[in-house]
């Protein structure tokens, strides 16, 4: 930097660029921010994170790594190129930087296409010659998994036996059956046993606190009679019945 300072002598633009330069080799920290960053899977994010005071990190190494990961790495950027060695597989193709903001210490990261293995602590560090420091954030990500679909799996334990199941969501939902008078019902995750009476409305809930989207199906049993009809709705919309003959 030194050298090219004489060269450049008169050249006030230039000059600036190189006082940045000069700069660069004193301390420095990375910063980002102190909140988790919440993500909906599919959706692209931004991973801040930039150095104080805003000195270039054009000619500094950027590493993001994923904590989680024993091969952490999730993107590189030095000697002015990204190097695509050693990266995670599944990041490969969705992470970038703003390298047009470098000059000014932005070395925030782009992910693309959120998926479920994005969730973890993320990383950010930054080194120069003489200095390196780093920053890490947690990234959670949801997903809204499908309508719950409610199925008939026959006599079991003295009652009938019936499956909720609801696929995609991130992290995995709550799964409650509720009776007519919203009481909670004995159920192992996905199964319920019915016991018989006149008739049993259960709405089958997935659901996650704070989640974005909640859905709920019912079933109606006609226990006693030969002929069983079984509606399955999402919310007040009903949709095709399933029936079918109970053996005796």
């Amino acid at each position: 930097c030194l050298e090219l300072l004489y060269i450049l002598q008169g050249n006030h633009c230039k000059l600036l660029k190189l006082l940045i330069c000069l700069f660069s080799s004193e301390k420095f920290e990375v910063l980002g921010p102190t909140d988790s960053i919440v993500a909906v899977a599919g959706d692209d994010i931004i991973l801040p994170c930039y150095l104080k005071p805003n000195i270039s990190a054009e000619d500094m190494t950027v590493d993001w790594l994923n904590l989680d990961f024993l091969d952490s790495r999730v993107f590189r950027y030095q000697n002015h190129r990204i190097i695509r060695e050693d990266q995670i597989l599944f990041y490969s193709g969705r992470t970038s930087l703003y390298e047009e903001e470098l000059w000014r210490g932005n070395t925030s990261l782009k992910l693309t296409r959120v998926q479920g293995t994005d969730e973890g602590r993320y990383k950010c560090l930054i080194q120069s010659k003489s200095w390196y420091d780093d920053f890490t954030v947690q990234v959670l990500v949801k997903a809204v998994g499908s309508k719950p679909v409610v199925s008939i799996e026959g006599h079991r334990e003295g009652g009938m036996g019936l499956l909720c199941e609801s696929e995609g969501w991130h992290p995995e939902p709550e799964l409650v059956w509720l009776d007519s008078k919203g009481v909670h019902l004995s159920a192992v995750k996905r199964h319920v046993i019915v016991q018989e009476t006149d008739t049993n409305r259960l709405p089958a809930e997935s659901n996650r606190a704070g989640s974005m989207r909640r859905w709920e199906t019912e079933i109606h049993l006609l226990l006693t009679a030969s002929l069983f009809l079984c509606v399955c709705s999402v919310g007040s919309k009903p949709v095709v019945p399933i029936e079918g003959h109970r053996e005796e």
